[in-house]
């Protein structure tokens, strides 16, 4: 199960000013946000409160089953279709992977509402891929919902590399390079990434992490009590 946190509020406005949003729909998970008290029904009714109070539009809200499969957040847009047509954003209370399927998904710009912190252990033969390297220091909203830590073989923040060739990766030649295609969802939208991408902050995971419901602890490091802040 993937663990989050609440986003900086501060962060969540400054994204929406950024394109100039009024008015925003908003997506949960029925999973594991709601498990973790950040994503549920609860929460995304507060943050519209929020949201309205500070002067946005909130022209709707789903919680989906899992926000991170995307032929069921594909069927969720679908039912909300006209809701999110008449937002200027999405905001996805959700890990990253469940933003990145999102933004997949929808073709507005879609904003993190949450932080990814670590990932708890899932016993179940399956495929999966990787889309989210849960380090607390989310930069999807810069990035149209792709993160190019995680879905670049190399890892590279800014990209791309001198191997692209053709739009193509260097290391996954059958695969289109993520710089690429961040670059034209960027394009797509009529928004561009405004320059170099800070050097990323690997202070905000820590290993191994905890979280304490009750106390609204999110980090521990190893050797402190249970609890400690």
């Amino acid at each position: 199960m993937i663990i989050t946190k609440p986003r900086d509020w501060a962060r969540i406005i400054q994204n929406l000013e950024s394109i100039g949003a009024r008015s925003v729909f908003l997506m949960g998970c029925g999973q594991c946000a709601t498990v973790a008290h950040t994503g549920g029904e609860k929460e995304l009714v507060e943050t519209a409160g929020r949201l309205t109070a500070a002067g946005y539009e909130v022209t709707g809200w789903t919680v989906g089953e899992v926000t991170c499969h995307l032929n069921g957040t594909k069927l969720d847009a679908r039912k909300h279709r006209d809701e999110i047509d008449g937002a200027d954003a999405v905001l996805v209370l959700a890990c990253g992977a469940g933003v990145q399927t999102t933004a997949d998904a929808i073709a507005k710009p879609v904003f993190p509402g949450l932080e990814s912190l670590f990932l708890g252990t899932v016993v179940r033969n399956g495929v999966f891929e990787e889309r989210c390297q849960t380090c607390g220091d989310c930069v999807l909203d810069m990035t149209a919902g792709i993160c190019p830590v995680t879905t670049c073989p190399k890892g590279l923040l800014n990209g791309p590399c001198g191997g692209m060739w053709n739009g193509m990766c260097e290391v996954l030649t059958d695969r289109e390079c993520t710089h690429v295609r961040i670059q034209r969802r960027l394009t797509e939208q009529g928004r561009g990434l405004g320059g170099t991408l800070a050097p990323k902050d690997f202070s905000t995971a820590l290993k191994p992490g905890g979280v304490n419901i009750r106390d609204r602890v999110t980090h521990r490091r190893a050797g402190d009590r249970e609890g400690a802040r």
